[in-house]
């Protein structure tokens, strides 16, 4: 089940179960921007938050040419299009950006789009934040795209400074259309294939075993490696109903966990998260409870132990979740469905999709918010952003006030009373190397510190920081004094030795 295809199938209808959740008092939403089609539709993208402090984000249809956009929003909801793609003959600078891109290091943003590219089937690309892109890779460049085709997640730089990936199809599989791959590519386009899944398969493989058709982006965990998800493949014993994997930068593959048995869900779309307690937490699609089951929220150690955290009904629970989730500085889980939810008119599907929170001790449950389509939005495919003020934001697939089929789509905030703190564009570093500290108010800025250990540090912005990992410092969380108080990060940093 792709999160292309999902929308095609938008006449299907689901029937709600019985309320699972209760609805949270005390939380502020509100619709920051409604998309109209010049300026974007249908976002998927989490949002990534600027070192000037902004949000940024795709829209996978609309804009100029409408091949999708990339747009900045400030915290007050001002939009600004910052990109349109599809701008090059045959689209050579890409199509259809389905998924967040990342900041890097380098303080530029990068990203992928679905199709588009010299050969059709999806790029990789590099944006400054004033707006100039460069196509770093097209993907079927390779004969038979043994390289990869269509990458629907986008990519996450590593400690080493590289950029890593998955494509939802291509690779060496002999099926039609592929298995999918994942692969590496620098910040000046040179790539590297570092696993082509299924390339075995033969007419007596019920499924591919070390899974199929990833559509999710890549989560580097404390140990180094790795950790995606399969939306597809699997053991026998799962039925083929996508993997949890590990890869080493080097390319060793080891698939981790096959879905489907014993109610754990089934057809994760979404990546993983690394939590405070070391181990990932992601969603399924389907599965669960009931004979298709509405998607889970489950739970798997490095070493492959899985457990099953909640079960979605389908009701005012939510349900079918699309997206992953955001570990917030409360130390809950927040994320959003696709469908469920008390309101169901003109949604894609029966029900417009919710933002929870669940805890990661016995999976507690509790629905903030119930989209109602030309109210708020519809739909959301992606997750949440904690932005460094503490506040959620997020986007919706559809709904709004303006028709685009299934509407355009909106830019949304959740505050739920958490306080600001600091966060990191790359969090883990070896002692002298530079990093990024994103946040606000850090003009006049008197001091950072690493685990108790002071750093040397540049005020670049009132959003933004330099500071440099000092000799002796250990692993731990970071802490920024300014003139208005003590600003501490929501992560430990992790110093590399």
């Amino acid at each position: 089940m792709t999160k292309l295809s999902v929308w095609k199938e938008a006449g299907a209808v689901f029937v709600l179960c019985a309320a699972m959740a209760i609805a949270a008092p005390g939380q502020t939403f509100n619709t920051l921007v409604e998309f109209d089609g010049p300026d974007g539709a249908n976002p998927q993208s989490v949002l990534v938050q600027g070192a000037d402090g902004s949000f940024y984000g795709t829209t996978t249809t609309g804009g100029v040419n409408g091949g999708g956009t990339v747009f900045k929003i400030n915290a007050g909801g001002t939009l600004t299009t910052i990109y349109n793609f599809c701008s090059q003959a045959n689209c050579a600078d890409g199509d259809y950006p389905t998924t967040s891109f990342v900041l890097g290091t380098d303080g530029n943003f990068y990203g992928t789009t679905a199709y588009g590219g010299t050969h059709c089937c999806g790029t990789v690309f590099k944006l400054t934040p004033g707006g100039n892109l460069a196509t770093l890779y097209s993907f079927c460049s390779q004969f038979n795209c043994s390289d990869g085709a269509n990458p629907y997640a986008g990519v996450a730089e590593g400690i080493d400074g590289n950029f890593y990936g998955t494509t939802y199809q291509g690779g060496k599989c002999s099926q039609l259309g592929g298995c999918g791959t994942i692969f590496k590519v620098t910040s000046r386009g040179e790539f590297t294939s570092l696993y082509s899944f299924c390339p075995h398969v033969t007419a007596k493989m019920s499924s591919c075993p070390d899974g199929d058709e990833p559509e999710s982006w890549l989560a580097q965990a404390i140990d180094g490696n790795f950790y995606g998800t399969t939306s597809n493949g699997g053991s026998d014993d799962g039925g083929g109903n996508g993997t949890v994997f590990r890869i080493t930068t080097a390319g060793k593959f080891t698939p981790l966990y096959s879905f489907g048995a014993n109610g754990s869900g089934t057809n994760p779309a979404a990546g993983l998260v690394q939590a405070l307690d070391g181990s990932l937490y992601g969603t399924t699609f389907w599965g669960g409870v009931g004979q298709f089951g509405f998607g889970t929220v489950f739970k798997v150690t490095l070493g492959g132990t899985q457990s099953t955290l909640y079960a979605f009904a389908g009701g005012s629970d939510g349900g079918h979740p699309l997206a992953g989730l955001v570990q917030a500085t409360d130390g809950n889980f927040y994320g959003t469905t696709y469908t469920g939810g008390p309101y169901s008119h003109n949604c894609a599907y029966e029900g417009c999709g919710t933002i929870f929170e669940i805890t990661p001790v016995g999976g507690n449950l509790v629905t903030l918010h119930s989209f109602n389509f030309s109210v708020d939005g519809g739909n959301p495919t992606a997750g949440l952003l904690q932005a460094t003020n503490g506040t959620f934001y997020g986007t919706t697939w559809g709904g709004g006030r303006f028709f685009c089929k299934y509407g355009c789509g909106t830019i949304f905030s959740l505050d739920m009373g958490l306080g600001p703190f600091v966060a990191f564009v790359q969090a883990a570093g070896k002692v002298g190397q530079t990093g990024g500290i994103l946040g606000q108010g850090f003009t006049g800025t008197t001091s950072v510190s690493l685990n108790g250990t002071p750093a040397s540090f540049t005020v670049v912005s009132d959003t933004f920081i330099r500071a440099t990992v000092p000799a002796g410092a250990t692993t731990g969380y970071v802490t920024v004094t300014t003139p208005s108080g003590a600003l501490t990060s929501n992560i430990p940093f992790h110093v590399i030795r």
